[in-house]
């Protein structure tokens, strides 16, 4: 089968590698899609920044270079392994791409799992990864995708439920007032998960005019941050009491400085978004305010299902931010991405 596997920084090859075979309580799936994230622009473009070291055997799930990437992909299942129940051929379903982590570490015995320094992730640190035809998982990680739930959509349940986490963390009410900085995959992912836990005034600043016009298509009100006066429209759009929460997707310290501005009393700022560079602010907006900061990496099983319910009563929408691109031109998409043009980018792999 073909796959694009990751040698090191700047170096990912499609080649032929033999098709894995399920293991007891494992399932065989046919890879449909799998989605680009902003961490396989990492791994890609920057190794050096991860978490884990990529030329040493992982410690919990003993995978090592060269890694198939992938970790928001759908597939169905063409084989079930030994005692496995709740799923046979045919089904189809996304896949839950966190497969190991210590369970000894403060995180973990916080139920933090995505924070564990030994997390393990398909396509990422363990072995297999959507970003080839085919791959082996285990069953307990499939989330079943109903009939009016395609493949395309269900490719994008992880970065989606990346975003459906970042609003559970925001606190925001029905009927609450939210800004999102950052209009590519996860900002666009806030923004429907807002939407669908009635959350209507939401307001997205991107500096990307293609990217404000992608998200305004979808129903947002937009803003540009570098040429538009970001307060006064934060004052406008709320009343002048500030917004109750904002999301960070934008991995920018502006975005933060600015949002911070722009929070009501006892708001929060959810940082759901890597930086690349160290930034500075100033600590007593925080204070005088009672204002928060909170990170959200990952996401809670039952936020894949609560993603996918959302898909099945017509909340997402991909209609122009999402492109299809074969597996042979998986490089010339992370470098469009890596660019800054472009939202989302599916690499169709069936």
């Amino acid at each position: 089968m073909k796959a694009a596997q990751w040698y090191g920084k700047e170096d990912l090859r499609v080649e032929e590698v033999s098709e894995p075979t399920p293991g007891p309580g494992q399932v065989k799936l046919r890879n449909a899609y799998s989605g680009i994230c902003g961490s396989d622009l990492h791994y890609y473009f920057f190794p050096e920044s991860l978490p884990f070291d990529p030329n040493k055997p992982h410690p919990l799930t003993g995978a090592a270079l060269p890694q198939i990437l992938g970790h928001e992909f759908a597939g169905t299942v063409v084989e079930v392994g030994e005692g496995v129940t709740g799923v046979k051929i045919g089904d189809r379903a996304a896949v839950y791409p966190l497969t190991a982590y210590c369970g000894e570490c403060a995180a973990c015995r916080r139920g933090l799992h995505f924070s564990c320094p030994l997390m393990g992730s398909v396509g990422a640190n363990a072995p297999g990864g959507g970003l080839s035809e085919y791959t082996a998982v285990d069953a307990s990680a499939l989330h079943l995708l109903p009939d009016n739930v395609d493949l395309r959509l269900g490719a994008l349940v992880e970065p989606m439920a990346v975003g459906w986490h970042a609003v559970a963390r925001s606190g925001v009410e029905p009927g609450g007032t939210a800004l999102i900085a950052g209009a590519g995959p996860i900002g666009i992912g806030a923004w429907f998960a807002f939407k669908a836990r009635g959350v209507e005034k939401v307001l997205v600043s991107e500096p990307s005019a293609d990217r404000r016009a992608i998200v305004a298509r979808l129903g947002a009100t937009v803003v540009d941050p570098v040429n538009e006066d970001l307060g006064a429209v934060i004052v406008e759009f709320t009343g002048g009491a500030g917004v109750d929460a904002a999301v960070d997707a934008a991995g920018a310290g502006a975005a933060i400085t600015s949002a911070l501005a722009g929070l009501v009393a006892g708001g929060r700022i959810v940082v759901a978004a890597l930086h690349e560079h160290p930034m500075d602010f100033q600590p007593t907006m925080l204070m005088m305010g009672e204002t928060e900061i909170v990170g959200a990496v990952g996401y809670e099983p039952e936020e894949f299902d609560a993603v996918i319910a959302a898909m099945a009563n017509g909340v997402y929408d991909t209609t122009g931010w999402v492109e299809e691109r074969p597996l042979a031109g998986i490089v010339d998409a992370l470098h469009t991405l890596r660019s800054g043009a472009g939202a989302k980018i599916l690499i169709k792999t069936d």
